[in-house]
């Protein structure tokens, strides 16, 4: 067993070019644990988070900012521009389904198409809105 520094060493090294993504409260459990272990991004629950898992949409889209992560979410408030501006943002995702095996294959799509592109800089979430449905999925087919 090493130190600390030394066993913590490799997951840094593996999550720095992971996704850094900010789960609002409405992202359920499963699907964060997905996010980290299937999908392998650098996910911040707010859940977690005594002082986040009350805090307002105005807060988290603040301090999504303030982190630099992109925002995940269920709530369709976030689309709303006038209060929550995409210009100010690394980028807002809102995935609209009704389940959470729906909710997983989104997560899927956008690890593989919206994510990971900007990853390879192909393309670039900073500053937009995505609303995603259960459509994207059946175009791919």
């Amino acid at each position: 067993m090493g130190t600390l520094a030394s066993e913590l060493r490799p997951l840094a090294r593996d999550m720095a070019n992971a996704p850094r993504v900010y789960a609002d409260a409405n992202i359920p459990a499963g699907a964060v644990s997905m996010m980290r272990h299937e999908l392998r991004w650098d996910v911040l629950f707010v859940v977690e988070d005594d002082a986040l898992r009350r805090a307002s949409d105005a807060s988290h889209f603040s301090r999504a900012i303030d982190l630099g992560r992109t925002l995940i979410t269920l709530d369709r408030d976030f689309l709303d521009e006038n209060r929550f501006p995409a210009a100010l943002g690394p980028g807002v995702i809102v995935c609209v389904c009704t389940d959470e095996r729906t909710l997983i294959e989104l997560l899927r799509h956008i690890d593989r198409d919206v994510l990971g592109a900007a990853a390879n800089e192909t393309c670039s979430i900073a500053g937009r809105k995505l609303a995603l449905t259960s459509d994207v999925l059946r175009d791919r087919v």
